[in-house]
């Protein structure tokens, strides 16, 4: 975003996911406790600095995950929530299930990043079930993120494969939770989500007029 507030093209994009990670880490500020959902989320952790004190926590159990295992380091018995092999970092801790639900449950995280199917313009949240007659329902630890966590941050393509936008006004797809999420990154653009609209803090090769005629809501730079 500029001095003046209005959201910035760059010039390229659309990004790929590990650019999309990147930024994400880069808006965690320092010392947060964590959590990054299953699937591209999890990249995230492989763009922290190293300096960044930021605590990962992993809802099976595990405070202090490091990014994901490479070769030798790859551990059978360490993996996040996602069955990825990770790495941990110096004071890593490990505790029950039930432990780390009530971490989530309690308030104790800064931030959760989650994939989506869907987000709505009043922030609400789809993630779990798409309804269609074939898939697999996913309940589970995103649910209590989603209300738990301080700030939700959301990681996904702006568009289906069919060119659908996945930011809408309202969610077609079964809730996981009701205006949780704080922001949105995807690959054209990232987006807050405030009581006076949908903001538009930069955008990756496409102007905000150009998004705004592919998005069925209204955007506004960010700042406005």
């Amino acid at each position: 975003m500029n001095t003046d507030g209005q959201a910035v093209k760059t010039g390229r994009g659309p990004l790929g996911k590990h650019d999309i990670a990147a930024l994400i880490a880069r808006d965690i500020p320092q010392g947060s406790y964590v959590n990054l959902g299953i699937g591209q989320p999890t990249l995230v952790a492989d763009h922290l600095p190293a300096d960044s004190g930021v605590v990962l926590h992993t809802e099976n159990g595990m405070l202090h995950m490091g990014p994901a295992a490479q070769g030798d380091e790859i551990d059978p018995d360490l993996t996040n929530a996602g069955k990825i092999p990770v790495t941990e970092l110096p004071g890593a801790a490990y505790f029950h299930h039930a432990d780390s639900f009530a971490m989530m449950r309690g308030g104790h995280l800064d931030i959760c990043v989650l994939g989506a199917f869907q987000v709505s313009a009043a922030g609400d949240l789809a993630n779990w079930h798409t309804g269609a007659p074939d898939a697999i329902p996913a309940v589970g630890g995103a649910m209590d993120l989603a209300i738990g966590a301080k700030k939700v941050f959301v990681m996904m393509t702006l568009f289906t494969k069919t060119g659908t936008p996945k930011l809408v006004p309202e969610c077609g797809y079964p809730l996981t939770g009701l205006g949780c999420v704080d922001r949105v990154y995807t690959d054209l653009a990232v987006f807050d989500i405030t009581p006076q609209g949908v903001e538009v803090r930069e955008t990756f090769g496409i102007g905000v007029d150009e998004l705004a005629g592919r998005l069925d809501l209204p955007l506004q730079p960010a700042g406005v």
